[in-house]
C-alpha cells in the first residue's frame, strides 16, 4: 500500500477552466481518457485526490462541468446520470465516487491505495461501505436546519474509534489508502459548515480525528483539490438559504 508517495511536492497543476451551458463539448469517446469534475464537489473530489495521488495526472486528464450552469451534452453524450464524477476510459464510463475510486486504483499504475493484508482489507471494505451513511448523517441537520443531532455526534465518534485501529500510521488503515480519501473531502466540508453555522468543532475531544485532518493535510494530492474554506461556506449558505 502507498506510503510517501503523493507527500513529493509537484508543480500546481493548470486546471482548465469549467465548461457550462454554452461551452462547446470536447470530444468524447476517442481514446482519451477523461475524468469529469466540478471543482467544489466532494465526490468528484475523492476521484480527483486519487487521480492525484496515483500520479496520473499526465494519463487521465481532467474536464471541469459548471454544476450550477450545466451543459446539456454531459448527460446526453457523456454520462446519463448527468452527476459528477465519471470517467470515460477505454470507451466506456465508471460514475459513483466510490466505485469510481476503486476503479482508477485497480486499473491504473501508480501506489496501490488498498491493502494486501486481509484484515485491513476486510476494515478498507467497511468503511468506504459506510461513507455514504456518514455523509447523510452529518448533512442531514444541515439541509434540515437542525441542531447537532446524537446521530451526528455517533458518526463522528465511531470515525474517532476506526481511526486507533491500526497503529502504524495516523491514518484509517495506518498508512493512507482510499478509506482516507473516501472521507476527507466530506470531512473538509463539515469542519467548515459545523464550525460557522452550529459553533460545533468536530475534532473537539476527537484527537484521532484532528491528527488524521493535520496529516491529510500535509499531502500535495489533497490539498492541490482543496478549495478556500469561505468559498466552501458561502456555496453551503446559498444551498441551505441561509443569509
Amino acid at each position: 500500500m502507498a506510503a510517501a508517495a503523493g507527500l513529493a511536492s509537484s508543480a500546481k497543476e493548470t486546471l482548465p477552466p469549467a465548461l457550462g451551458s454554452t461551452s462547446q463539448p470536447p470530444p468524447v469517446f476517442d481514446g482519451t481518457t477523461s475524468l469529469y469534475i466540478c471543482y467544489f464537489c466532494p465526490f468528484a473530489q475523492r476521484a480527483w485526490v486519487t487521480r492525484n495521488f496515483k500520479g496520473l495526472q499526465d494519463k487521465i486528464k481532467l474536464v471541469a462541468i459548471d454544476l450550477q450552469d450545466k451543459p446539456a451534452w454531459y448527460k446526453e453524450k457523456v454520462y446519463p446520470q448527468g452527476t459528477v464524477p465519471s470517467l470515460e476510459h477505454n470507451n466506456e464510463i465508471v460514475g459513483e465516487s466510490l466505485d469510481l475510486i476503486k476503479y482508477i486504483d485497480s486499473n491504473f499504475d501508480g501506489p496501490a491505495l488498498l491493502p494486501g493484508d486481509a484484515a485491513k482489507r476486510q476494515v478498507a471494505d467497511e468503511l468506504i461501505a459506510y461513507a455514504n451513511a456518514f455523509t447523510k448523517a452529518l448533512y442531514s441537520p444541515l439541509i434540515s436546519h437542525a441542531e447537532v443531532s446524537d446521530e451526528v455526534v455517533a458518526a463522528l465518534d465511531k470515525l474517532e474509534v476506526a481511526l486507533s485501529k491500526f497503529n502504524d500510521g495516523p491514518f484509517f488503515l495506518g498508512q493512507i489508502s482510499l478509506v482516507d480519501i473516501a472521507y476527507v473531502t466530506i470531512l473538509e466540508r463539515v469542519q467548515i459548515y459545523y464550525s460557522h453555522l452550529r459553533s460545533y468543532e468536530i475534532t473537539k475531544g476527537r484527537p484521532n480525528l484532528e491528527k488524521f485532518i493535520e496529516e491529510m493535510n500535509k499531502i500535495d494530492a489533497y490539498t492541490q483539490t482543496k478549495n478556500d474554506p469561505l468559498f466552501l461556506l458561502d456555496l453551503a449558505k446559498n444551498h441551505l438559504k441561509i443569509a
